[in-house]
């Protein structure tokens, strides 16, 4: 994303504290947002991620405040990128996701808005583990193509609306995600998009990812308007 699209779209890069670790980001916050969703990846590439920034794009357009941090420092990116093993330390990926819902519940730009995740891959797992350590601050779970059996025991405490979103064609992942949705207890729904392989990267494919993630966060963190 250029300075100019940044610009436009009210996005700055922001530093996060996460336990001793600072992790880089993009904050977009839009006029009258009514609430704000955390991006989590796996291999720590939310930011760069082209999927990500699509679907946050058009959650800013519906009115919702983004957050895109990569979950690894650059050190660790590093290492992921030769031994991919970081990218399933779902304790450590889910402790980077408390720390920065933390410091949403305290960046005077976004205090007081409900925080959703959307997570992708392993990152969907790490999503719904910190979503159960913090429920009290965590309105809202979108998954895409995620591995929420990751999240193991910790299923059974989440209490956000949890929406497992799976392409039609990611044969093993939606038996996953499947399993996953039996041990879910708070309100919970698998959508299977059609045709679709486990990156989305059909036509039309993310488009519907997005119109599924606005429907759901806007259900779940916008404040409803009295008559």
């Amino acid at each position: 994303m250029d300075a100019t699209r940044q610009a436009q779209d009210g996005v700055r890069p922001v530093r996060v504290p996460a336990g001793s670790s600072v992790l880089e980001g993009d904050l977009g916050i839009p006029e009258g947002a009514g609430g704000v969703v955390l991006f989590a990846h796996g291999s720590g590439s939310s930011r760069h991620s082209k999927r990500n920034r699509y679907v946050a794009g058009t959650l800013r357009e519906a009115g919702l405040a983004t957050l895109l941090i990569d979950l690894l420092t650059p050190d660790e990116e590093a290492v992921d990128i030769r031994t991919a093993h970081l990218r399933f330390d779902i304790g450590l990926l889910a402790g980077r996701l408390v720390g920065a819902t933390d410091w949403l519940a305290n960046e005077p730009a976004t205090r007081g808005l409900k925080v959703g995740f959307f997570g992708a891959s392993t990152g969907g797992g790490a999503a719904l583990v910190a979503a159960a350590e913090r429920s009290d601050l965590v309105g809202a779970v979108v998954s895409r193509g995620g591995r929420p059996d990751l999240a193991g025991a910790s299923l059974l405490q989440v209490r956000a609306p949890t929406l497992l979103i799976v392409g039609g064609r990611d044969g093993p992942v939606i038996e996953m995600n499947r399993e996953a949705l039996g041990q879910l207890r708070c309100e919970k729904r698998l959508e299977i998009v059609p045709g679709a392989t486990h990156l989305f990267e059909e036509p039309g494919a993310l488009e519907a990812v997005s119109g599924l993630a606005q429907g759901w966060f806007r259900q779940h963190l916008v404040p409803a308007v009295g008559p």
